[in-house]
């Protein structure tokens, strides 16, 4: 799973790769302690245009389908499993039409060990950002005014698949990282063989999982009100190894 993550720089910056067309003027200040229904920067490639327009646009964390009667069930769908997507009324549509990418500079997972929590700090070991493979939808707030700005709300859910190597030691599940080669071809509304560029990505994943580092970080992370550079830095404990909760 993915259930935290950090974005410690926005715009051209960290998208520069998949050629993003327009950028949004209000995105999301950098964070290093992103959690659910927080707004994160998402690119997506608006099918309205000829040819579509890849975008840089802030989204909500959380997957609110159109369907739902409100946000709150975006809550429950900040991950979806990539190999059970048609299964699932929550995200088959999305899958169809309506593909992202989430860019991030390292996420957070937590590892047990006899029973308590320590929180690991995943990232490229260049520097360079990761990007997840997602879904977004739009959802219209019936309680608001046609005219209103805020009546849409553009959200967004991170794809996940089984994982691999060290990062399975940490936890069973990782999100789905795609090179950019892959992130290009899913983003691009005109696919209609989706699945197997998703399952390409899939089997790719785990060449980009291995060149990633980790290191425990201070349990502070554990708490969505702490939000500095320092979260991501190497614990300080004698024994990095020492079971700590979150």
């Amino acid at each position: 799973m993915c259930g935290r993550f950090v974005v410690a720089n926005v715009g051209s910056e960290l998208v520069g790769v998949l050629r993003v067309d327009v950028e949004s003027e209000d995105l999301p200040a950098p964070s290093y302690n992103i959690a659910p229904t927080s707004s994160v920067a998402i690119v997506l490639d608006s099918g309205k245009t000829e040819p579509p327009t890849r975008r840089l646009e802030p989204a909500r964390w959380g997957l609110v389908p159109g369907w739902a009667k409100d946000v709150k069930v975006g809550a429950r769908a900040f991950n979806a499993r990539s190999e059970e997507l048609e299964d699932k009324p929550m995200f088959r549509q999305a899958l169809t039409k309506r593909r992202a990418i989430i860019p991030a500079t390292g996420y957070y997972e937590w590892k047990q060990v006899d029973g308590a929590k320590i929180p690991h700090y995943i990232h490229p070991a260049g520097g360079e950002p990761l990007f997840f493979g997602g879904l977004y939808e739009w959802w219209k707030d019936p309680s608001k005014q046609d005219d209103d700005p805020e009546r849409w709300l553009l959200s967004f859910t991170i794809l996940t698949r089984d994982s691999i190597g060290r990062l399975g030691s940490i936890h069973d599940r990782m999100p789905l990282f795609m090179d950019p080669d892959h992130a290009d071809a899913w983003l691009d509304p005109t696919t209609e063989n989706v699945r197997d560029v998703l399952d390409a990505a899939i089997d790719a994943a785990p060449a980009v999982a291995e060149t990633l580092d980790d290191h425990v970080v201070d349990r502070a992370v554990g708490n969505v009100r702490n939000n500095s550079p320092q979260l991501i830095e190497p614990a300080t404990d004698a024994d990095d190894d020492a079971p700590r909760t979150s």
